[in-house]
């Protein structure tokens, strides 16, 4: 007899694809194939080596036991510093919030600011785990189709397309996968178009640090309504010690730091010792953005040879979103059939834009340059020889 117990529909949200297409690269390499990887954000260079030898001292001085809920002191300190020598602010550090990454950050925003059945929005094309988080909490989504004509913008004038009432706005920038950039004036007129409408603003702030033309703008400059997310993941190449921030707004700290407690007790006191210490290798950072400006222009330079040339913008952020329709129907197909056939990972665009991401692929220059010229190899000589649309 086969019991059949229950089970939650929260759980049953898409997949991370990205993560998918990872988990196929890295059993492709286990099995001795050699993978070339451009599917993950995820830099090529360990954490800066001054945060490795600050995480070494830690481990032999420290007992590494649990931290506030908030996060520890001298990296809530850190982090304000940031901000008031960045941007010019005076921000208050109380509410600074230490996190386990930016993912951690979202969900304490999202748990703290919505309700089951609000309504948030969100640009498409942009990143699933929005989406996919705000689902299992039964938050309803709203899609707000950005298009390339615009550079992919999320403006209040698109927003006025909306005919849904919204109580929550998530917007990116620089923006994954398509690397768009808000201007100033962009993200002012954004943070006054939500403060007038009580609409809570979260704005991902992930990549900054990674630009190639004009700076970022954070929020806080306009609003002291948003949550505003950010990490050390990205530009202080530091993925894997899943250690972020995420700023919140003064009325809902103690709601934050309650769900913090019961949630994640606590971030692992390792990452945030040493990212304590990320603020002070800004020269070595700043060499690895050196190095995904040298990709991004080879890449905006050989893609259109091979009939890519459907191409986001890519101001920020390590991505180029690209379209691939001459060449396939179907996006998943065409990567796993590219990652099989030569080893190049992508990532398919349906991650990102559930309508039309059939059409387009994202590609991440986040790795060593050698490895972005024979990946391109590979893709222009492996879509030459398609005898067919996939």
């Amino acid at each position: 007899m086969i019991m059949v117990l229950k089970h939650s529909k929260r759980g049953q949200v898409k997949p991370f694809i990205v993560m998918d297409v990872m988990r196929e690269a890295n059993r492709l390499e286990s099995r001795g194939a050699e993978v070339l990887h451009l599917e993950v954000g995820q830099p090529s260079t360990s954490a800066p080596k001054g945060v490795l030898q600050a995480a070494k001292r830690k481990i032999t001085t420290d007992r590494l036991g649990y931290t506030d809920a908030l996060g520890i002191p001298d990296l809530r300190e850190r982090i304000t510093e940031h901000y008031n020598a960045k941007y010019g602010l005076s921000l208050n550090g109380d509410c600074v919030v230490v996190t386990t990454g930016s993912s951690g950050g979202f969900m304490l925003a999202f748990l703290s600011a919505f309700d089951a059945g609000d309504r948030v929005a969100l640009a498409t094309p942009g990143y699933p785990a929005y989406r996919n988080i705000l689902n299992a909490l039964d938050i309803k989504t709203v899609d707000v189709p950005c298009a390339a004509d615009n550079d992919y913008k999320i403006t209040p004038a698109v927003l006025d397309t909306i005919k849904t009432p919204i109580d929550g706005l998530i917007v990116a920038s620089p923006a994954n996968p398509t690397g768009t950039m808000l201007t100033s004036d962009d993200i002012k007129a954004i943070a006054s178009y939500c403060d007038d409408r009580k609409i809570r603003l979260i704005s991902d702030e992930i990549y900054h640090g990674i630009t190639y033309g004009s700076g970022e703008t954070t929020a806080l400059s306009y609003t002291e309504n948003a949550f505003i997310i950010n990490s050390f993941s990205k530009y202080y190449s530091m993925t894997g010690w899943r250690v972020g921030w995420v700023v919140v707004p003064e009325k809902l700290l103690r709601s934050v730091e309650c769900l913090a407690q019961n949630i994640y007790i606590s971030v692992p006191a390792i990452s945030q010792h040493a990212a304590c210490v990320a603020f002070d290798c800004i020269n070595e950072l700043d060499t690895n953005v050196h190095r995904y400006a040298v990709n991004r222009d080879f890449l905006l330079s050989e893609l259109p040879k091979i009939g890519v040339d459907q191409i986001a913008p890519a101001d920020g952020a390590f991505y180029l979103y690209a379209g691939v329709g001459e060449f396939t129907y179907n996006s998943v197909d065409f990567c796993r059939r590219l990652l099989t056939e030569t080893g190049v990972a992508l990532a398919p665009g349906v991650d990102f834009d559930p309508d039309v991401g059939h059409l387009s692929v994202r590609i991440s220059f986040s790795g060593e340059t050698k490895t972005i010229v024979e990946a391109m190899s590979r893709f222009g000589e492996w879509v030459t020889k398609l005898d067919a649309r996939i």
